[in-house]
């Protein structure tokens, strides 16, 4: 919009994103009043209150979802006069009461786990859309009353593991396990009640996806990764992947990869790489060399 006073044809315009006008440079005449505004909005939370005009973000990692609200501290009313005698202890009284009601067991139970949620969330770098999973599992198995009787910190690990398996994001029942500080038996023990009593369907992870892993902290070059891909993309055709530890037929897809491209790497070294023993790295590619009929490579 251009202004229409004289002289002015060639002055550029000014937003001023506080008024919300637009302004002429040259006269100072103002063109258009209340614009809507460009800038981000701006969250209030229980350590930021009236920083803007919108509420917290929602979240299902959050013992209330963000959807509490907040009594605040000051004795003002809407005028900024000071409440009266009467009516400063009505507030104190309302705001014993809304402290008392934060503390029911459910709301405990919900932040002690979400917290340990979070802290798990940073050691294993899942994604937030899988956190935001693991809380809504956490949920449906606390209105199950699954949590009676067990550890929180079981119930949301497996409740994490079920969701990274859900999103295809390869963590191992020892990754979680070790992320959470608790032992592999009591993860697995809690995944099994949650599949069962959720009725939820797993399908097993992709041994490929755990080659790259592997590979990496073993330091194995990428022909060598290749080769263990075709490796078990040759025994998935076959179906003698179904049942078998995924992280244990990549590591030993690796190890015949590194055989077969003569790439010195020990199975001491795959092993310790994987997290799987050598005996199993060993079975299992004795038996891959068996069924894929591979013995003639190593002649």
């Amino acid at each position: 919009m251009k202004c229409v006073e004289e002289g002015c044809s060639g002055a550029p315009n000014i937003t001023d994103v506080d008024t919300g006008e637009v302004c002429c440079t040259g006269c100072g005449s103002v063109l258009i009043e209340k614009i809507e505004t460009m800038v981000p909005e701006h969250y209030n939370s229980e350590q930021h209150v009236g920083s803007g005009r919108s509420g917290g973000r929602v979240s299902l990692t959050m013992a209330d979802m963000g959807l509490s609200t907040i009594i605040g501290a000051k004795n003002n009313d809407a005028t900024g006069k000071s409440l009266s005698a009467d009516m400063k202890n009505t507030f104190y009284r309302l705001r014993i009461w809304d402290s008392r009601s934060r503390s029911h067991s459910i709301d405990k139970s919900l932040s002690s786990a979400f917290i340990l949620l979070n802290s798990i969330k940073e050691k294993l770098a899942v994604p937030d859309t899988v956190v935001e999973n693991t809380a809504h599992l956490y949920r449906k198995a606390l209105s199950k009353k699954l949590t009676r009787g067990r550890n929180i910190a079981g119930v949301i690990s497996a409740s994490l593991y079920i969701s990274c398996k859900e999103a295809g994001i390869p963590r191992t029942l020892a990754d979680v396990a070790d992320a959470s500080n608790i032992s592999v038996k009591d993860l697995s023990r809690h995944v099994r009640v949650l599949v069962k009593n959720l009725d939820l369907k797993l399908e097993s992870y992709d041994s490929s996806e755990f080659v790259t892993r592997i590979a990496s902290i073993a330091k194995i070059s990428e022909k060598t990764q290749r080769g263990a891909l075709n490796i078990l993309s040759d025994a998935k055709e076959k179906g003698v992947t179904e049942g078998k530890n995924p992280v244990a037929m990549a590591a030993s897809s690796l190890y015949l990869s590194c055989m077969m491209n003569n790439e010195g790497k020990s199975q001491r070294k795959i092993a310790a790489a994987s997290g799987i023993s050598m005996v199993t790295i060993r079975t299992r590619a004795r038996f891959l060399v068996q069924t894929l009929n591979l013995s003639n490579l190593f002649a």
